[in-house]
C-alpha cells in the first residue's frame, strides 16, 4: 500500500485553523456588540428603561442565541463527521488508483522485458498498441505507429494454421534495411476484447537461429545424402573393378587346381585362394553396409523350416570350425513351429556373421546354436555361445559400431574389418528384432538375438517322428561338452536320462552300473580308445560313433570295431531320431545327413554357347571354365558384336544354345544387345535364346534391370564353376528366385 501524504494532512490541519479563528473572531464582536449596545441604552437619558422588559427581552435573545449556537454545533460536528469519511474515501481512492498504476507499469514492464514482438489493431487495422521490440522492428518510435496503419515489410509467408481456440499461428521473414539482417518472426494472432471494442493482437516471436539451424540441418542432410550417393556410387565402381581382376585370380587359380601340382604348388595355391576369398567377402561387407545406410535394405519375408534352416548353416560352417579343431552343433527347440515366416537370407547372413566371429575368435572347445521361444508370442531367440577370448565390458557396445573390434591395436591376433556386428545389428532392428550380448574376458561370449518369426501357415509340426525313449539309458562320451550337452538335451526331451562322460576310461568303470540302452562315442577320443570302448560295450543294443564328414571313407574299420551305426557331426535332430527309431544297419545313412556327391556334369553337355567379355583375362576363364564343362564357347568383345554374331549364327541354321552377356562393354552393353535379340526373336517369333548376364555389379538394381531387359538368369563375377553350370542347366535361376 502507498504511505498517506503528510503534505496533504497539514493542509486540512491549517484550513480548519483558520475557519476557527474566524468563528472565534466573529462570535467576540457579535459579543461586543451587543454589551455596547445594552449599556448605551440603559445610560442613554432620553429612553424609557423598564428592566422588566428589558430582561425577558435579554433572555429571550439569549435562549435564541444558544439554540442556534447548539444548532449551529451540531451542524459543525455533522459536517466533520462527513469530512472525515469523505477525507477516508479520498485516501482510499488514490491508493486503488496507485495500484492500478503500479500494475500497469508491471504489465508494461513485462511486455517489454520478454522480447516478443507486440502489436495490437483495431477492427479497421490501425495500431492502438506497440511494444518497444516491434518498435526496434519496424524501425520507428511509438508516437510514428500508434493509429496508423503501418504494417512490417515482409520478404517470405509461411503458410497460416488455425488452432482449435482460434488462434492463427504463421512465419513470416521480415526484411531489414541492411543486408543480411531479415528476421524470421513466429506470430500467433487472436482476437481479445477492449474499451471500444474487440482488437486483434499479434505476438511474433523471433525465430531466426531456429530458421537458420534448420536451413543448416537441412543443408548438412542433403550435403550428408549427397556424400552417401556419392559413396555407394563409389563402392558400386570400386566393387566393380576389383571384382574383375578377382574373377581372373580367383577363377585361374580355381583351374590351376585342377592341374598337376607339387603339395608346395598345392600350398601356395590354396593360400591364395583363402586371401581371395577374403577380399570377396571384404567387398560383400563393404556393399552391404552401403546398401543398408542407402535405406535400400528391403526385406522379403517368406515361410521356412527353422530346424532344416540352422542345421544347413551349422553343416556349412561346421568345416571351417572343424578345421581349427572346434566343436559346432545347432539346438532348435521342439516347441518351436517347424516352419516360420522370415527373411531366411538376411537371417543366414546374421547368423553366418555372428557365428563366424565365434570360430575367429575361439581357440579352443566349440560353438554352439540354440533356437528357443521368446517371451512374447511370436519371438524367437537365437543364441550364439563361444568359448572364446570374451570381451570385456567396456568394449561390449563398442564392437557393435562400424570398423570396431574387441581385438585392436598393433598386437591383435585377429584379422577383419569389423562390419560383421554392425551389419547384423542394422539387419535385425530392420526385422524389428534386437540383439545384445553377454561376455567375460577369457570365458566366451553370448550374442542374444530376439526377432519375430510368426508361425507359418503351412506349418506342419510333424517335421519327422520324434522316438519315445521313456526309461532308456544313454551313455554319451565325449572329450568335448559342446555338443555332448545339446544331444543329452534333445534326448532328455525325448524321455531318455543320459550320462555325459569325458574319457573311455570313465566310461568303462560305469559300464557295470546299470543297464544301457545306448552310448553314443565321439571319436575325437581317438581311433584305438573309440574300438576299446565299441568292444568294451558289446552288450549295448545302439552302439554309435560321431564322426565327421572328413571320415566317410574310413566307417568300414568302425564297423568292423564293432559299432552298429553312426552320426555325422553335427548331428542333425533327424539323424538323431532315425537312429533311435529304427535299426537298418551301420551302412544306412540316418535321414538329414548330407551326402557328398561327385560334381554333376551340366545337363546341356556340349551346347554351343555364345560369350559377350570385354576383359581379356575374364574371357580367357570363361572359355577355359566352359571348354572344361564339355560346352563349345565363342567368344566376342563388344554388344554388338554379340548382337552380329548371334544373328549370323540363327541366319546359318546352326543357332546358340546360350548367350553369356556381360553388362557393361564398351559402345553397346549387354543390356542393350540383349534387347535386340529380343525384339528380333519376336519379330520372327522365334523360341527365345537363354541369355545369362555376367557382372561385377552385385546390386538387386542391375539384376533387376538384367531381367528388365529380357535376360533369364544373373551370374555375379567371380564366377564359381558349379553356379556356371548349374545356370547353363537351367537349374540356378530357380535358385536365384527362391
Amino acid at each position: 500500500m502507498r504511505p498517506r501524504t503528510t503534505l496533504g494532512r497539514s493542509a486540512i490541519f491549517t484550513r480548519r485553523l483558520f475557519s476557527l479563528v474566524i468563528r472565534a473572531a466573529a462570535i467576540t464582536s457579535m459579543s461586543f456588540a451587543v454589551a455596547f449596545g445594552f449599556l448605551s441604552g440603559t445610560m442613554s437619558q432620553a429612553g424609557h428603561y423598564d428592566p422588566n422588559s428589558f430582561a425577558i427581552g435579554v433572555a429571550a435573545m439569549f435562549g435564541a442565541a444558544c439554540g442556534g449556537l447548539g444548532l449551529m454545533i451540531s451542524r459543525v460536528r455533522q459536517m466533520k463527521g462527513e469530512l472525515r469519511q469523505l477525507e477516508g474515501r479520498l485516501d482510499a481512492a488514490e491508493d486503488r488508483n496507485w495500484e492500478i498504476k503500479e500494475a500497469q507499469e508491471r504489465v508494461q514492464n513485462f511486455f517489454e522485458a520478454q522480447g516478443d514482438v507486440i502489436v495490437r489493431r483495431s477492427a479497421d487495422g490501425t495500431i492502438t498498441f506497440a511494444n518497444d521490440a516491434f518498435c526496434a522492428l519496424a524501425g520507428r518510435a511509438r508516437e510514428e505507429l500508434l493509429h496508423t496503419a503501418f504494417t512490417l515489410p515482409v520478404e517470405e509467408q509461411g503458410d497460416t494454421t488455425v488452432l482449435p481456440d482460434g488462434t492463427a499461428v504463421h512465419d513470416q521473414k521480415i526484411a531489414a534495411p541492411g543486408p543480411g539482417d531479415a528476421r524470421w518472426i513466429a506470430w500467433r494472432e487472436a482476437t481479445v476484447r477492449a474499451d471500444r471494442g474487440s482488437e486483434m493482437q499479434s505476438v511474433g516471436r523471433d525465430v531466426t537461429d531456429r530458421v537458420l539451424a534448420e536451413q543448416a540441418l537441412a543443408d548438412a542432410r542433403d550435403q550428408a545424402e549427397a556424400a552417401n550417393r556419392a559413396k555407394t556410387r563409389f563402392l558400386a565402381m570400386a566393387s566393380h573393378e576389383i571384382r574383375t581382376p578377382l574373377n581372373g585370380i580367383l577363377g585361374m587359380a580355381d583351374l590351376l587346381s585342377d592341374t598337376p601340382l607339387s603339395s608346395e604348388q598345392a600350398t601356395y595355391l590354396t593360400a591364395m585362394k583363402t586371401s581371395g576369398g577374403t577380399l570377396m567377402s571384404f567387398i560383400e561387407e563393404l556393399l552391404d553396409l552401403a546398401k543398408i545406410e542407402s535405406g535400400r535394405l528391403d526385406l522379403a519375408p517368406r515361410p521356412f523350416a527353422l530346424a532344416a534352416f540352422v542345421e544347413e548353416a551349422v553343416e556349412l560352417l561346421g568345416p571351417r570350425a572343424q578345421a581349427r579343431g572346434l566343436e559346432i552343433c545347432g539346438y532348435v527347440d521342439e516347441r518351436l513351429p517347424a516352419r516360420v515366416v522370415g527373411d531366411a537370407a538376411r537371417l543366414r547372413q546374421v547368423l553366418f556373421n555372428l557365428v563366424g566371429n565365434a570360430i575367429k575368435f575361439t581357440e579352443s572347445g566349440g560353438v554352439s546354436i540354440i533356437i528357443e521361444p521368446g517371451a512374447a508370442a511370436n519371438d524367437v531367440v537365437i543364441t550364439v555361445r563361444d568359448t572364446g577370448i570374451g570381451i570385456a565390458p567396456e568394449d561390449q557396445a563398442r564392437v557393435f559400431l562400424e570398423f570396431e573390434q574387441a581385438d585392436v591395436g598393433s598386437t591383435r591376433k585377429f584379422g577383419g574389418i569389423g562390419l560383421g556386428l554392425t551389419i547384423s545389428t542394422r539387419i535385425i532392428e530392420r526385422m524389428a528384432g534386437s540383439i545384445s550380448i553377454e561376455s567375460h574376458e577369457t570365458e566366451g561370449s553370448s550374442f542374444h538375438v530376439c526377432l519375430p518369426l510368426p508361425r507359418a501357415e503351412d506349418a506342419d509340426d510333424t517335421a519327422f517322428i520324434v522316438p519315445d525313449l521313456t526309461g532308456e539309458e544313454v551313455l554319451i562320451v565325449a572329450p568335448a561338452a559342446i555338443e555332448a550337452s545339446l544331444l543329452a538335451r534333445r534326448l532328455q526331451r525325448w524321455g531318455a536320462r543320459t550320462t555325459i562322460v569325458p574319457e573311455g576310461q570313465v566310461a568303462a568303470a560305469l559300464l557295470p552300473e546299470r543297464i544301457w540302452s545306448a552310448v553314443l562315442i565321439d571319436h575325437a577320443l581317438g581311433t584305438a580308445p573309440s574300438a576299446a570302448l565299441a568292444r568294451l560295450t558289446s552288450t549295448v543294443p545302439r552302439r554309435i560313433v560321431l564322426v565327421t564328414p572328413a571320415m566317410r571313407h574310413e566307417l568300414a574299420p568302425l564297423k568292423d570295431g564293432g559299432f552298429t551305426g553312426y552320426l555325422i557331426k553335427p548331428v542333425r535332430a533327424t539323424s538323431l531320431a532315425a537312429r533311435f527309431s529304427r535299426d537298418d544297419g551301420f551302412e544306412s545313412i540316418p535321414a538329414g545327413d548330407p551326402i557328398e556327391t561327385a560334381r554333376p556334369l551340366p545337363a546341356g553337355s556340349g551346347l554351343s554357347i555364345l560369350v559377350a567379355e570385354d576383359n581379356e583375362i575374364n574371357a580367357l576363364l570363361t572359355r577355359t571354365m566352359l571348354t572344361k564343362l564339355g560346352h563349345r564357347p565363342t567368344m566376342v568383345g563388344t554388344g554388338s558384336a554379340a548382337v552380329e554374331c548371334w544373328i549370323a549364327a540363327r541366319t546359318a541354321g546352326m543357332p546358340f544354345d546360350r548367350v553369356l552377356m556381360d553388362l557393361h562393354m564398351p559402345g553397346m552393353d549387354g543390356l542393350e544387345a540383349a534387347r535386340r535379340i529380343r525384339d528380333i526373336e519376336a519379330d520372327i517369333t522365334a523360341t527365345p535364346t537363354q541369355i545369362i548376364a555376367l557382372t561385377a555389379n552385385a546390386s538387386p538394381e542391375d539384376r533387376d534391370a538384367a531381367l528388365a531387359a529380357g535376360m533369364d538368369d544373373f551370374l555375379v563375377k567371380p564366377l564359381d564353376r558349379d553356379q556356371l553350370a548349374a545356370a547353363i542347366s537351367g537349374t540356378h535361376r530357380a535358385a536365384v528366385a527362391a
